[in-house]
């Protein structure tokens, strides 16, 4: 009985400030998304890639002020604990793991792009092996209480963010020509193939990696149950998205795409913010700026991991997952989760030894499956849970029940978008080979709960 009380107070400390999740929300859409896959997007869509982060940056507002208000009608409940209540064990489990899953696989494409970053410095050493030494120093950071996480989370988010400020103040000083250089910004944006370079198809086509890029600001949900003042702090966040979209995605594309020739941005080598400082030719900015980035994808990997660890928790609480992810620290840090996310992340670090190239896109394209159901789950929820609210709390989304449906339908057609279109054949057989197991499994583990409950009658 004393073992079982023991357990049973085992709990996540509430460590996290309401400054650490103001930080946390701003930066955690800041990573490879933007600063690596910024590249692919301008080489599948040109400029008009601009209008996809628009379009994506309105659905992820519908997403987040469903995610928020669903918070405020039931406190203390994270992402999985709403699923849960909304449709049940065996949808939880699917949605559980499919998070997990794209947490993980987001958590290895920052590791993979760290590693990228450092081969600027270290061109001759493998992927793998700089890849595998941020891994561990991520593993490290995670090993510490959450309070002490959330500061380092603190500092590396504030760093990123100062960076994007400066790089969008900088590029906007060689545009208007304060700083001159040899660049022709109005060429740039409309002279090699038109604003719409590759048609309305270009832009359709990146929503995929967009869609990748945007997730991690629901990361939110997930840190609810260790945030003090959630009510205070949580509106605030929310109602900032749309900010954080245009000073973290669309002004910087804008810059890059005027400063130097769309299609002359690789998408296989450096940053392409690392790309326009050195067209341009500012004498040792490149160098800063990739430092700043690496720090920048070890924060986004840093988010990564702690999603991960929390979403197992979480699922361990209600039976959805081994039973060992549930062991926590002294310190309240969820070792047990911890230990299965870094076998995983040893997984990637081979995949770069075995295929180093492309390795990156491939992986990119998952987790842009696999966020859209998510996304999708968090408005349907919405929709489900709102007429039993005992009352609609007081920051809630606007024009319900229509908006919602509108963002359902709009990343119900992304999803279809992308399963159909060829060039992501690999990202879709291995989401529908993903879904398969989980439903599978999760009909498994539903029967074996019942046939439990049965013997105990």
């Amino acid at each position: 009985m004393m073992g079982q009380a023991t357990e049973e107070k085992q709990e996540l400390r509430r460590g996290l400030q309401p400054r650490h999740i103001m930080l946390m929300a701003m930066a955690g859409m800041i990573g490879t998304g933007i600063f690596k896959g910024s590249g692919d997007t301008l080489n599948i869509a040109g400029p008009s890639v601009i209008i996809a982060y628009l379009l994506c940056g309105l659905i992820l507002f519908v997403v987040m002020v469903a995610l928020a208000e669903l918070a405020m009608a039931y406190p203390g409940l994270n992402i999985q604990h709403l699923i849960h209540k909304a449709f049940g064990f065996r949808t939880a489990i699917i949605v559980g793991w499919l998070y997990w899953i794209n947490w993980m696989i987001v958590t290895v494409v920052e590791i993979l792009a760290a590693g990228s970053f450092l081969e600027y410095w270290f061109p001759h050493t493998p992927l793998w092996i700089l890849s595998g030494l941020c891994g561990l120093f991520i593993i490290g950071i995670n090993l510490f209480q959450v309070k002490m996480y959330g500061e380092f989370e603190f500092w590396f988010a504030g760093i990123k963010i100062a960076a994007i400020i400066c790089f969008i103040m900088l590029g906007f000083l060689i545009l208007l020509g304060i700083i001159p250089t040899h660049v022709q910004p109005i060429k740039n944006l409309f002279g090699y193939g038109g604003f719409f370079p590759h048609g309305l198809s270009g832009i359709v086509q990146a929503f995929l990696v967009v869609i990748f890029s945007y997730g991690g600001s629901e990361l939110i949900g997930l840190t609810v149950t260790e945030t003090r003042d959630v009510e205070k702090t949580l509106p605030k966040v929310i109602k900032s998205v749309v900010f954080r979209v245009a000073l973290f995605y669309i002004l910087p594309i804008t810059i890059i795409c005027g400063l130097m020739p769309w299609n002359s941005v690789s998408a296989t080598q450096s940053s392409p913010f690392v790309q326009v400082f050195e067209a341009v030719g500012l004498p040792g900015v490149p160098q800063l700026m990739n430092f700043v980035l690496l720090t920048a994808v070890l924060s986004a990997a840093n988010s990564g991991i702690y999603a991960t660890t929390r979403t197992l928790y979480s699922m361990a609480e209600r039976g959805e997952a081994p039973r060992f992810t549930r062991k926590l620290t002294s310190h309240g840090v969820p070792i047990g989760g911890l230990a299965l996310t870094g076998s995983f992340l040893v997984i990637g670090v081979f995949l770069a030894f075995l295929v180093k190239d492309q390795i990156i896109v491939q992986l990119m394209s998952i987790p842009g499956f696999t966020i859209s159901i998510v996304w999708i789950a968090i408005c349907a929820a919405e929709l489900k849970l709102r007429p039993a609210y005992s009352k609609t709390p007081f920051f809630h989304m606007i024009g319900f029940p229509y908006t919602t449906i509108i963002g359902i339908v709009a990343l119900s057609a992304i999803f279809i978008s992308f399963v159909f279109n060829p060039a992501n054949r690999v990202g879709s057989i291995t989401c529908f080979v993903i879904i398969a197991l989980l439903v599978t499994a999760s009909m498994l583990m539903k029967n074996r709960k019942t046939s439990e409950h049965a013997q105990e009658k």
